[in-house]
């Protein structure tokens, strides 16, 4: 074979193979979207729960924690003034 018949046919299968690609995720992406838009016509609409913001207590940090962490600042700070 020649050089000019196998740059034809690199690129063809480039070709192909790009277009392939494509296809797949256009179909990839309209079935994502499809899916979407079922789950959100079918599915229950979700009660607003009031959102509780986070305290030491639920993280599991002891107070005896915080109460270190805490005098070791105040110490940093008067003795860097």
């Amino acid at each position: 074979m020649d050089i000019g018949a196998l740059l034809t046919t690199a690129g063809n299968l480039m070709l192909t193979g790009m277009v392939g690609v494509f296809v797949f995720l256009s179909i990839l992406i309209g079935a994502v979207t499809l899916m979407s838009n079922l789950v959100t016509r079918f599915s229950k609409p979700d009660v607003a729960t009031p959102v509780k913001s986070p305290s030491f207590k639920s993280q599991g940090v002891p107070n005896e924690h915080i109460a270190a962490i805490s005098a070791a600042i105040a110490q940093y700070k008067s003795n860097n003034k």
